[in-house]
């Protein structure tokens, strides 16, 4: 995620999009989805999720990391949350844990320590979310999105699910991106 100017405009960047501030336009960098269904995307999650996010409070990162069934009435959502963030990922990168560092390269993320192989990436200005990827051959793979207890100062906990699943299709958008280089 990052604010800069490019040409006299304004642009904001999180998750391998490109908003255009001025124009209220929004571009898929991987130029993977179809620009109805970014348009759709921007109309439904991402417009209504940065509205949320200007009005949250601004707070600093706490450094203690939560499931989404951790955030206040995640546990209501948790299965759902599961199903739509968590499984496509395991299923896209259980196999393939460098193709999962090099996808969270494209996000902007930054490789850490936990799990087999783990990331940040930074969604939104003071909501990081980490990605810890866990690789088994007798279990199968296992992935956790993790956010800091903080974010739900940021964002209501759906909109934090929403933000997830985004996250997790940006991982597998990103992913098939660098596949057609291969």
């Amino acid at each position: 995620m990052r604010l800069q100017q490019l040409i006299g405009v304004v642009c904001y960047q999180f998750l391998g999009f490109t908003l255009n501030l001025e124009e209220g336009t929004i571009i898929d960098d991987f130029n993977s989805l179809a620009q109805e269904l970014t348009e759709e995307l921007a109309v439904k999650f991402i417009v209504p999720m940065l509205r949320h996010y200007t009005m949250g409070k601004q707070v600093s990162l706490v450094g203690s990391l939560v499931k989404f069934g951790g955030l206040p009435g995640g546990y209501a959502y948790e299965g759902a949350f599961i199903n739509r963030a968590i499984k496509p990922l395991e299923q896209v990168f259980g196999e393939s844990p460098e193709l999962f560092l090099k996808s969270a390269e494209l996000l902007g993320g930054r490789r850490l320590g936990l799990g087999d192989v783990s990331v940040e990436v930074l969604a939104f200005k003071g909501i990081p979310l980490t990605f810890i990827l866990h690789v088994s051959d007798e279990f199968g793979a296992a992935v956790n999105i993790l956010y800091d207890v903080s974010a739900s100062s940021f964002l209501p906990t759906e909109d934090l699910a929403v933000l997830g699943e985004l996250a997790s299709l940006r991982f597998i958008e990103a992913s098939k991106s660098l596949k057609k280089f291969v």
